[in-house]
């Protein structure tokens, strides 16, 4: 699903994809339309604007994603400002491609979103990797309970996580343990539950927390 507020600018993006092989579900001007149409069509990969009308697509993004986690995001913007990414990637978002990107960087980065690969243009992804690492260094919000939270994860699912706040995309991670795509993302999905976390941003502030990046 495609979802820009500039009419020529969505249709390109929907018949560059639909060229290439993707079923192009839906398309949305504006952020309420956009969140409507998306629990309508219930699309594996959403191409995100952020400046959107009605309502900002951070906030779409936090609403799908907060409904569907299995849905993946890729932002498509015109703006490369640091705070604009690290909150499109908080919200929930997979990736986060600049507006500036060929046809085939944009067919590319939708076929690896749709599988779970986090995809950032170029020098971008140092950036939200320094900021899993500025947030993991700060202290953790009390649970409550008085206890931190101590769930059981297989050892796979602790494998998996370690890999991810390494950094290894999903493709990596399964190519590393001789895994599908499909059984790194159930992973992921079965350790977020349990460790009741919502999207992959805390995941890996959690595993840097407990040093899983360094062992």
């Amino acid at each position: 699903m495609v979802v820009d507020d500039h009419p020529m600018w969505r249709d390109a993006v929907a018949r560059d994809l639909a060229e290439s092989g993707f079923d192009v579900v839906a398309t949305a001007g504006d952020g309420e339309q956009a969140v409507r149409r998306a629990r309508a069509a219930a699309p594996d990969v959403l191409v995100l604007d952020l400046n959107l009308p009605a309502k900002p697509g951070v906030q779409v993004c936090k609403e799908l994603v907060g409904a569907n986690p299995a849905l993946r995001v890729l932002v498509l913007s015109a703006s490369g400002e640091h705070a604009d990414v690290l909150e499109a990637v908080k919200s929930g978002a997979t990736g986060y491609l600049l507006k500036s990107a060929s046809t085939e960087e944009l067919t590319d980065a939708v076929r690896r979103t749709a599988v779970g690969d986090p995809v950032f243009t170029p020098g971008l992804a140092g950036l939200v990797l320094g900021e899993y690492r500025r947030l993991a260094s700060e202290p953790a919000p009390a649970t409550g309970a008085g206890e931190p939270r101590a769930p059981q994860l297989t050892d796979r699912e602790t494998e998996v996580l370690r890999l991810v706040a390494k950094g290894l995309s999903y493709k990596q991670i399964a190519e590393r343990l001789v895994i599908s795509h499909r059984t790194v993302q159930n992973h992921v999905q079965n350790t977020l539950g349990k460790l009741q976390l919502h999207n992959r941003v805390e995941l890996v502030r959690y595993a840097i927390e407990r040093g899983l990046d360094e062992a």
